[in-house]
């Protein structure tokens, strides 16, 4: 009996490659229902400080929205949070097209409008200071006896009674899949190397 045909070099790689795409596509599908088993979770409506100072309300920062996407940024001194947001700036109205999008951090607000405009950022901004809403929500751990705030983000919907939920909550960190960046790199000869962001380059 004569054999089939058998696969090239060139064949059995890119069945390779389509193999390991779907495996992670898999893989990120059932990260994301594990993120999400962790709720929901009842979030109290925090008052925090907008652009011009102001008291403003978790649930006012919905919006006309069911949903809202709340970033945990660690303020203007971080590198890695300032990168993460440069990034959803620039995707920002696709952003808008499904939920309301809002970074908190604790720097003040005029320091957050001061940094924001610097980087030509356009999403809205509040400010936690002076609330435990980060260290409630799992962003705010202590390092050498001070409040130290963590990157992420959390998912929020809002019910039909106005009440708040957390759908999903997530961390972020180098190498994660919510920067360009970090999958771009890899793909240049040397790889990422030593290249770490800056506030300036």
């Amino acid at each position: 009996m004569e054999k089939g045909p058998t696969m090239t070099d060139r064949e059995e790689h890119e069945a390779r490659k389509k193999a390991l795409y779907e495996e992670i596509d898999a893989k990120h599908a059932e990260l994301v229902e594990l993120l999400r088993s962790e709720g929901p979770e009842e979030v109290r409506d925090y008052v925090l400080r907008g652009a011009d100072g102001s008291a403003v309300r978790l649930s006012e920062l919905f919006g006309d929205e069911r949903d809202l996407i709340l970033v945990h940024n660690m303020g203007r001194g971080c590198p890695y949070c300032t990168l993460w947001a440069d990034g959803f700036n620039g995707v920002l109205p696709h952003l808008e097209n499904r939920a309301a999008f809002v970074v908190v951090s604790p720097d003040a607000p005029q320091v957050q409008q001061e940094f924001a405009s610097s980087r030509g950022w356009r999403f809205r901004m509040a400010s936690s200071v002076g609330t435990s809403l980060a260290k409630d929500l799992g962003f705010e751990t202590e390092h050498e006896g001070k409040p130290f705030a963590l990157p992420g983000c959390s998912t929020l919907r809002k019910r039909e009674d106005g009440a708040i939920e957390r759908v999903a909550k997530t961390f972020f960190g180098p190498g994660d899949p919510y920067c360009a960046v970090f999958h771009l790199f890899p793909l240049l000869d040397g790889g990422t190397g030593e290249w770490q962001p800056k506030l300036a380059y």
